[in-house]
């Protein structure tokens, strides 16, 4: 059957097919009484679009999130999920809010009563656009289905263009059951009215003055975040021309090979001591596609005191939000950046680079206590370790939220761009097992190895997504680190509420009982006698199942370097002792 040529019956065949037009491969999501036209419909049309289900509506979310992160890989596809009214839709929140701070696009769809119930408390309605303006790009009402071809070609250029970012659509159930026939013409877009969310600037003026102050710097220093993952190659040969060295929020870990002899790692909370100390020493601070968030910056008046700041976003937003620029250049940097880059002079900052490294030392405590411990409890560090020599060469890896997350983005091997997905800007527990299906999902990354780390209080906010696993048999690499605690907030309240341990200490289950229980190969260690045996082991498992590997861990590890909230950049405590 031609689906595109079919004369339509109502108005679940109109959002199938936008869905086809669009190249929509996977559906996502739970189904419920006022999205059911819409789920009738994939049973008509299965040979075109595949339905993967959810155990709970954020696991369709972050299932959604982990697909749509696959836009980094060159699959321009967007996360599609559906959920019904009332309690279905809200249980999209979080995954909304966390997309939508990370730019992530995703298409989320709800059902509604019918129209003419609207207004009046009927069963499961929630007034759900209002609530869900602050964490999404665009949304829209349908109550005509008349109306529906046209919203879904906006929802789905809005999402994809400029900046990445979440759209929702409500459509009530009369407006999904009302059968009509509509020929193309009377829902095309006008792409042309809906073009503010693909900004364009004359880049002339402020190309020609960031490139003339980074070619007069004698101390520059790049800052970038996951704006710049569709830039990669123009990124490397910006800072090679000029000589300039680059250091990445956590989201832009995966930027640039891990080797590269100008990536100087991670900035931020839990980033490099020399990252952070050298931002109030450099003369230019280039920031390309990162937001600047007060876990970067710190206070922001002790921030890039010495520095003229250049601001490379394709979002106004950003630009003056946080840190005052003196110079922005609004736009795609894919574009941006090769004028700056051809106009750079071909130079050397070798005694500036050098300081990086030789400061580096400041920190080789740390990387000995993390990775080198003679300790007899394992440290999440050396399983990373382990984890690198094993790996495929383009595993994806995907973190949930915690400590783990912090030494894993640390210590990761990127030696494939663009190969981490995780939970940034809002830092939502439970997004890891959902997220590495989704990410399993994308086209771009079929064939790649998915690892997926998690903690053992992530992993029971969605560990109902087993199943989910389970019913698709998707082969995820799947690394659990126990160490009984909420581990980060443990260590604030370590070093700041006198141990006073309240609400943070885990009796935990049998995780190993519970995964085998989803039919996942599965194994737990707590001491170090066969880690790489079983590490190997794990990453050269059988590519059609899935595998669990639990570690046990030491309770009351803590994660350094830190600087505390509201504290310079330079401030930084590279243990309890803060030395």
């Amino acid at each position: 059957m031609d689906v595109l040529q079919i004369n339509f019956k109502n108005g679940t065949d109109l959002i199938v097919k936008q869905f086809i037009i669009e190249g929509v491969e996977y559906i996502f999501g739970y189904p419920g009484g006022s999205i059911m036209p819409i789920y009738d419909s994939f049973h008509r049309y299965s040979e075109h679009i595949f339905y993967i289900l959810s155990r709970h509506e954020q696991g369709a979310i972050y299932i959604s999130g982990g697909y749509g992160q696959g836009h980094k890989r060159g699959n321009r596809n967007i996360g599609v999920s559906l959920a019904t009214s009332g309690p279905g839709v809200t249980n999209f929140i979080t995954g909304l809010a966390d997309a939508f701070t990370d730019s992530t696009p995703i298409l989320c769809i709800c059902g509604q009563v019918d129209s003419h119930f609207l207004g009046k408390n009927s069963f499961q309605e929630t007034s759900i656009i209002d609530t869900l303006l602050q964490i999404t790009k665009w949304n829209a009402q349908v109550l005509l289905t008349q109306d529906i071809g046209i919203t879904l070609q906006k929802a789905f250029y809005i999402a994809n263009h400029g900046r990445l970012a979440p759209v929702f659509i409500e459509i009530t159930k009369d407006a999904q059951i009302k059968k009509d026939y509509f020929e193309d013409f009377q829902y095309k877009v006008e792409y042309y009215k809906i073009d503010r969310y693909c900004p364009f600037t004359n880049y002339a003026s402020p190309i020609e003055k960031a490139y003339k102050l980074i070619n007069y710097s004698k101390k520059p220093l790049v800052l970038v975040g996951q704006g710049i993952v569709l830039a990669n190659e123009e990124l490397k040969y910006f800072i090679e021309k000029a000589d300039l060295p680059l250091a990445t929020s956590t989201l832009g870990a995966d930027v640039i090979d891990s080797t590269h002899p100008l990536f100087m790692g991670l900035l931020g909370m839990h980033g490099g001591y020399i990252n952070n100390l050298l931002i109030n020493q450099c003369d230019v601070l280039i920031a390309i596609g990162i937001r600047l968030d007060d876990r970067v910056t710190g206070d922001i008046n002790r921030y890039a005191i010495k520095a003229k700041v250049i601001q490379i976003d394709i979002d106004t937003c950003e630009i003056n939000k946080i840190i005052h620029c003196h110079i922005s250049v609004v736009g795609n940097c894919k574009q941006s950046l090769p004028i700056i880059t051809e106009k750079l002079r071909k130079t050397t900052k070798k005694v500036w680079v050098d300081i990086f490294y030789k400061t580096k030392k400041c920190e080789e405590k740390i990387i000995i206590r993390d990775l080198y411990t003679e300790n007899d409890v394992l440290t999440i560090g050396e399983v990373i370790k382990r984890i690198n020599l094993y790996k495929d060469t383009d595993a994806i890896l995907v973190t949930d939220v915690g400590q783990h997350q912090m030494v894993t983005s640390r210590y990761f091997y990127f030696s494939y761009i663009n190969s981490q997905v995780t939970s940034g800007g809002i830092g939502a527990m439970g997004v890891a097992i959902p997220a590495a299906i989704g990410s399993l999902l994308s086209s771009a990354n079929k064939e790649r190895q998915i690892i997926c780390i998690v903690g053992d209080g992530g992993i029971q906010m969605t560990s109902q997504e087993f199943g989910t696993i389970l019913q698709y048999k998707l082969p995820i690499k799947i690394i659990m680190f126990n160490n009984s605690f909420l581990g980060l907030v443990r260590q604030w309240q370590e070093l700041f509420f006198e141990k006073r341990y309240v609400s943070t200490k885990l009796i935990n289950p049998n995780f190993v009982q519970v995964a085998n229980s989803y039919e996942i190969e599965s194994k737990n260690f707590f001491k170090r006698n066969y880690l790489d045996i079983e590490v190997k082991e794990m990453l050269e498992y059988d590519n059609t199942n899935a595998y669990f590997l639990e570690y046990g861990v030491e309770n009351e590890e803590n994660v350094f370097p830190m600087i505390v909230t509201g504290s310079s950049v330079d401030d930084i405590w590279l243990n309890q002792k803060k030395q």
